[in-house]
Order: C-alpha cells, then structure tokens, then sequence
C-alpha cells in the first residue's frame, strides 16, 4: 500500500509515525508539523526524519511561521499546495492524518 501521512503537530504522533509500515511511505508536514522540518532540538534534528520515507513540507506552512526554504532538513522536500493535490491524486493510495 502506498500510505500518505499528513502530520500537524510537532509535539505528538512520532509515536504513530514510528509503528507506521508501507510499500510506499509519504510524511507531508502542515501546520504546527512543519517544525519536524526546521527545528533541531539539542543539536539533533527530528527524530521523525530517522523513518525510511519520504517527507515534505508544505511552504505556505513554513512561511507563515517565518521559514523558508533554505531552512528545511535536505531529507525534506518543499512542496505547495498543488504539489500536495498531485501527492495525494498520483502517489498515494491512503491518506492519513497524525
């Protein structure tokens, strides 16, 4: 199964992330999750990037909280809104959202 998982908050649901399996893992951060993106606590980035998957962050998120690009985790792919209608309509065949 190809699963997409939206992730809106930074604090909760790495848990669910981490029992999470897939053929085809997607992990789009909006919303307070961009920071899963940007932010590095004690020196480490989110532990959240340690999951074999591909992640993206939506930039209108990012922006509204003072990021950009030049910002976001290399392992992490900006993406916009019509980038997200594509993931979900192209590459993903369930969606969640954490």
């Amino acid at each position: 199964m190809k699963l997409g998982v939206f992730m809106s908050d930074f604090r909760s649901g790495s848990d669910i992330i981490e029992r999470l399996s897939a053929e085809k893992l997607g992990i789009i951060f909006v919303g307070n999750g961009v920071y899963h993106a940007t932010v590095e606590e004690n020196g480490k980035a989110s532990p959240v990037l340690d999951k074999s998957a591909t992640f993206y962050v939506l930039t209108e998120d990012l922006e509204s909280r003072g990021f950009g690009s030049a910002d976001v985790d290399s392992r992490v792919k900006p993406v916009t809104y019509s980038d997200v209608v594509d993931l979900i309509f192209n590459d993903y065949e369930k969606i969640i959202w954490i």
